[in-house]
């Protein structure tokens, strides 16, 4: 198939950071009708240099690309990933040898002639929308693709313990699984799918996490299938979602496709196969979960079972004192021992010798 895209669009937002961390390839100045390739990388706050690992993974990968052409223009899974190997090598190379290692999150789209593909690696996100399923009212959304983020919230709430509602208060929300870093033992996966489903009017939108600070998934759709707007205004639309309530660095692109020709030589992708591919490792999911997931689960399970042991003691210790008071020994008063003790023996001596009278009693008690 034959894909025509129009102008692709992005920003690029500091947002409420002190430095710029996130990168786009191709560059704002760049950007024409003839790009083919499109990667966003946003740097790891707090750790050392994340402007450099996201701007090395950025220009290694574009520079894999231009050198290495795909042959029949046709992007396969194995290209991607000899592509990803070579970004990891030179990332290497610019370890700074720091105790919290440089690191960024990965996405990328290519088209090509059998359609597209994507990869990510982290929390950055990569959408395909078709505005023409977009139904608000009856909402339903357009969303063909999202990419499925590598992040601790969404493995929590993949495995149940955490609701939809819990996830957007959710403190660790920032903790990233999966990150591109220089020179480790085992070098973290990208997820890379190809699609052939690509129709005219259809939109691909890559954005770092911080535009996800604002813009929700109704938002998005409700913006790019309005058809009043233009993409310059849709994306500035976008833009002011995001605008002044970011706190991080917050960019994106987007790319509206023209127009899509079928020809008689296409390779075509059963994404049905890929769907299924999908859902399965989802399900799979329950009976391999991280280990980190465990621990969390772990220690929540450790906490209810220290907090049910807390309440059974305090419950005890209210029982105890209730008893302590029905029989005339008051924790509130000044202790009497030979009270509680005369108690004790009064009931002893009535059970047994019960004719004795009050006189015969006090003698025994008083021995």
């Amino acid at each position: 198939m034959k894909i025509n895209i129009r102008k692709p669009l992005a920003f690029s937002e500091i947002g409420n950071k002190d430095n710029q961390e996130d990168c786009i390839c191709p560059s704002l100045h760049k950007l024409n009708k003839e790009c083919r390739f499109f990667i966003l990388c946003d740097g790891m706050g707090g750790h050392d240099n994340g402007e450099v690992a996201s701007a090395t993974v950025c220009s290694a990968l574009s520079l894999f690309f231009e050198k290495h052409i795909p042959i029949d223009d046709i992007v396969s899974v194995e290209y991607f990933q000899q592509a990803l190997a070579y970004a990891y090598d030179v990332l290497d190379k610019k370890d700074t040898g720091g105790l919290k290692k440089m690191g960024t999150t990965m996405t990328c789209l290519y088209l090509h002639r059998g359609g597209y593909l994507v990869a990510h690696i982290g929390d950055s996100r990569i959408y395909h929308i078709r505005p023409d399923n977009t139904d608000l009212m009856n909402k339903r959304l357009g969303v063909i693709y999202q990419s499925a983020d590598h992040s601790l919230v969404n493995d929590l709430l993949k495995v149940g313990e955490l609701t939809e509602d819990d996830a957007k208060n959710f403190p660790q929300k920032n903790i990233i699984t999966r990150a591109m870093q220089p020179n480790l033992e085992h070098r973290h996966r990208a997820d890379v799918f190809s699609f052939s489903d690509i129709k005219s009017g259809d939109y691909f939108f890559l954005c770092s996490d911080g535009v996800l600070e604002q813009l929700t998934n109704e938002r998005l759709c409700e913006i790019l299938s309005d058809n009043s707007k233009t993409d310059s205004e849709k994306l500035e639309s976008i833009r002011q979602v995001c605008y002044g309530k970011t706190k991080d660095n917050f960019t994106c692109f987007l790319i509206p496709i023209d127009k899509v020709t079928e020809e008689d030589s296409d390779i075509k992708y059963d994404d049905n196969i890929i769907a299924e591919v999908v859902l399965e490792e989802d399900i799979s999911l329950k009976e391999n979960v991280p280990q980190y997931v465990k621990t969390v689960k772990k220690r929540f399970h450790l906490f209810k079972l220290s907090l049910i042991i807390l309440l059974a003691i305090l419950l005890l210790f209210v029982i105890l004192m209730w008893f302590s008071r029905s029989n005339g020994c008051d924790s509130r008063e000044e202790p009497n021992i030979k009270n509680c003790i005369k108690i004790s023996k009064i009931a002893e001596v009535e059970k047994y010798y019960p004719s004795l009278n009050d006189e015969k009693l006090t003698h025994y008690l008083n021995k």
